[in-house]
């Protein structure tokens, strides 16, 4: 193990961490514009704390946009439309921009009906979850969010077999004065981004996270888990989780799953064909916004007011720790691994691009 490199070695402001983002994005081929907007939605996540899923991710994105597995230039369509529903076609594109469009749609749709249900086909790994969640937010609406995942770490209730991605879920829900509720929760005990992390900084898993599919035996080495399956949240329950949310993100979209999902990252040239969904619900059509939020700030109160079990300081609200983390980051910067800064460095150095310790 090496604990030091899991370590904050550096704490870097928001926009260098997006301008960094940005230029390497647009060095493998996104128009400026699109790689401006996933850098953008890459940093928000390592604002809000999901650092597994925000400029963690820019060295797996940029062989594969080099390489033309992902299209850099993207024409993103809606393939189909209703009343109150759409699919989007995202064209092999960065997953970021196609769930920035197809939430934004939501919204949209969700204004003339009441309820906006988008799926998508042909996108990619989009990141963190919560972010498309909340998009809605900015119209005063709930939002939820799923992915059939880009690659399966997850074998069905009692399989040896990897066949359910982490297929992760996120719901947003707006307050008042407290904080909106925000879930984003992968359905595995761990979602892979966290054990790419403990690789990344040497770090060894916890038993519980990756079972060896021979014996059954916990996987330790996080370097290993690839070859092994991973656990999912409350035994069947989870899986059976995992298995509706990729029959709604991939079955129903036209997009991939069980055997279709080619590994998001892997050799093909076709694309991962990842599909999600991203559902935008108007409170107005229930009862009056304002109305609303003060029944939230009111249950808020009354949840985090309540006792706490031996062993715990306070109880938690989902949303709550997120929107402090943001205001602490936007003010004081994003913390930075060792590991992850040598990482970077080697991104810059390939791209011939200045390096963050420059910038910063």
């Amino acid at each position: 193990m090496n604990d030091a490199s899991a370590k904050p070695a550096a704490t870097i402001p928001a926009p260098v961490l997006i301008a960094f983002t940005a230029e390497a994005l647009a060095r493998c081929g996104l128009p400026e514009p699109d790689a401006g907007a996933v850098a953008a939605t890459m940093i928000e996540a390592d604002l809000t704390g999901v650092d597994t899923h925000g400029i963690a991710r820019l060295a797996q994105y940029m062989p594969i946009l080099r390489e033309g597995r992902i299209n850099p230039r993207p024409t993103i369509t809606v393939a189909q439309r209703g009343p109150a529903t759409a699919l989007v076609d995202g064209d092999n594109g960065m997953g970021h921009l196609v769930m920035t469009f197809a939430a934004k749609l939501a919204v949209e749709i969700a204004r003339e009906a009441g309820v906006g249900w988008v799926g998508s086909r042909r996108s990619n790994h989009a990141g963190a979850a919560g972010i498309y969640a909340a998009i809605p937010l900015a119209a005063g609406m709930i939002g939820l969010y799923g992915a059939a995942a880009s690659a399966n770490h997850m074998a069905p209730w009692g399989g040896a077999e990897a066949l359910l991605g982490t297929n992760p879920i996120a719901a947003a829900i707006p307050a008042g004065e407290e904080a909106p509720v925000v879930v984003d929760i992968a359905t595995s005990v761990s979602s892979f981004g966290v054990i790419r992390k403990h690789a990344l900084e040497g770090r060894a898993l916890p038993e519980g996270w990756v079972v060896d599919p021979k014996t059954g035996g916990p996987v330790t080495d996080a370097k290993a888990a690839g070859a092994g399956v991973l656990l999912p949240i409350g035994g069947h329950k989870g899986s059976g989780l995992s298995l509706i949310i990729g029959i709604l993100g991939g079955v129903l979209n036209g997009a991939a799953f069980g055997r279709d999902v080619r590994e998001f990252g892997g050799a093909s040239d076709k694309g991962s064909n990842t599909g999600q969904f991203v559902v935008a619900l108007d409170i107005a059509r229930f009862m009056p916004p304002e109305t609303f939020r003060a029944e939230m700030d009111r249950h808020i109160r009354d949840l985090r007011g309540s006792a706490p079990l031996p062993g715990f300081e306070a109880v938690r609200v989902p949303g709550a720790e997120r929107r402090r983390r943001r205001d602490e980051r936007a003010r004081d910067g994003v913390p930075l691994s060792a590991a992850l800064i040598k990482q970077l460095d080697e991104v810059a150095a390939m791209l011939a691009i200045a390096p963050l310790r420059t910038r910063a």
